[in-house]
């Protein structure tokens, strides 16, 4: 019997998601699915879904709970695959935190999950939990495929691949979006099928459509003449300038790419706010609204007998059908470069194509990106694997100069600002971080 462990399953949306896919799977039938939480309501409601949508398809799936640190090894062992969603700390206080000291000095973010003053002091919340996961999973399931859901992702993921020998694959939403997107934005959304080929590479959250065809006709020169014609589109302006400017549309939305980059959120020019219609403290808002949402979802997902689940896009239940029935599945993935994209450092975690089979995970080679790609990338490299080396070794220096080098921080604010504002959220995030010397 094939057993999937979920870590954070409090995380009751995102678990159906996951988890009602490998529920609906014909391939998944008779799975062992243990979820982990240390909040016992959230874990309780997470239970009662899923054993709904159980008994709707007769999926005879056995389903455990375990609470809190000390059924941890319990939650893991024996288990095959491991799907981690955890946020550390949660909307409050962390995330609030995470938005409201920056603002103090002036600094605006609108996620702030990935990258930023708010995504360094995610990831050394986040990394030293997970490390954790992966010491317990070193004594009792070994052999097991460890899926990170978690953000900022490049930097969990890249920090524990460095850390651990259990294998790894980071996975995010923004990939298999991408080209569709792009296509809706100027008209084509129609023409988007099965039959549109496309290529991405980069990083988390700022990896690129390299290249879209259909039918072997490349349609870039097509988007980019439309996109030319038509304008900035509303709500993805960030991302179709990039694509103007450089040349290659990026995978993740422009509220995201906004706070990646030195271009848009500037105090000196606040107009560019409106003109990009850039959308600030836009987390803290989803946060707020999913807890609100939650209240009037939870009746839906925990009452009925039988609940009524679509396979979603996740990757999860794919990966896992790969591997058991040797299908081979392609998708893209986020691992540490062993010189997959030939023009970005080693020590970075890169997004890239990665075909999955029996044999695990098989990242595919990319070679260069096209140079200008390549230097925006790195601009966001130097500080993730500052973060990552901050991590591992507790070396506040290091969190002080991933800061330093991030290039919407270090646009915005001086070297004294900035090694002040990591002190106050050292000090504010005190009881989520390990000591820093």
């Amino acid at each position: 019997m094939v057993k999937v462990t979920f870590m954070g399953a409090g995380s009751t949306v995102f678990a159906k998601n996951v988890l009602g896919d490998c529920l609906v799977s014909p391939d998944l039938k008779g799975i062992e699915i243990a979820l982990y939480d240390i909040d016992q309501e959230r874990l309780a409601d997470s239970l009662l879904m899923l054993k709904a949508i159980n008994r709707k398809y007769r999926s005879k799936a056995t389903i455990k709970t375990y609470l809190g640190v000390r059924n941890r090894k319990k939650a893991l062992a024996g288990a095959d695959f491991v799907v981690n969603a955890i946020q550390v700390g949660g909307y409050e206080p962390c995330t609030v935190t995470d938005f409201e000291i920056p603002k103090k000095y002036g600094l605006r973010q609108t996620i702030a999950d990935t990258l930023g003053i708010g995504g360094i002091f995610r990831a050394l919340r986040t990394i030293p939990v997970v490390l954790d996961f992966l010491k317990d999973m070193e004594e009792v399931c070994p052999n097991a495929l460890f899926i990170n859901y978690s953000n900022p992702m490049a930097m969990i993921t890249g920090a524990i691949q460095k850390a651990s020998p259990i294998k790894t694959l980071g996975l995010c939403h923004s990939v298999q979006h991408c080209a569709e997107r792009l296509m809706h934005n100027v008209g084509l959304g129609a023409e988007y099928d099965e039959k549109v080929q496309w290529n991405i590479a980069g990083i988390n959250h700022q990896a690129w459509l390299l290249s879209i065809s259909k039918d072997g006709v490349d349609l870039y020169p097509r988007i980019k003449q439309l996109a030319k014609e038509q304008g900035l589109t509303e709500g993805d302006k960030v991302r179709m300038k990039m694509m103007q400017t450089f040349g290659y549309y990026i995978t993740e939305s422009s509220e995201h790419a906004s706070e990646y980059l030195p271009y848009f959120i500037k105090s000196t020019h606040p107009e560019l706010i409106e003109e990009y219609g850039i959308p600030l403290d836009e987390y803290p808002r989803r946060c707020i609204e999913q807890i609100n949402d939650w209240k009037k979802r939870r009746d839906e997902l925990t009452t009925q007998n039988k609940l009524e689940h679509t396979r979603s896009g996740e990757y999860a239940s794919y990966i896992i059908e790969a591997m058991l029935n040797n299908k081979p599945y392609k998708l893209g993935g986020n691992v540490l470069n062993k010189g997959y994209i030939t023009n970005l450092p080693k020590a970075a975690c890169v997004e890239v194509p990665c075909l999955i089979d029996a044999t695990g995970v098989q990242p595919l080679f990319v070679g260069d990106l096209p140079e200008q790609l390549a230097a925006l990338n790195r601009t966001n490299i130097n500080p993730q694997i500052l973060t990552m080396e901050a991590a591992l070794t507790q070396k506040k220096e290091l969190v002080y100069q991933a800061a330093l080098l991030d290039p919407h921080t270090s646009a915005e604010l001086s070297i004294d600002q900035i090694i002040s504002l990591c002190d106050d959220l050292f000090e504010a995030h005190k009881d989520w971080l390990p000591e820093y010397k």
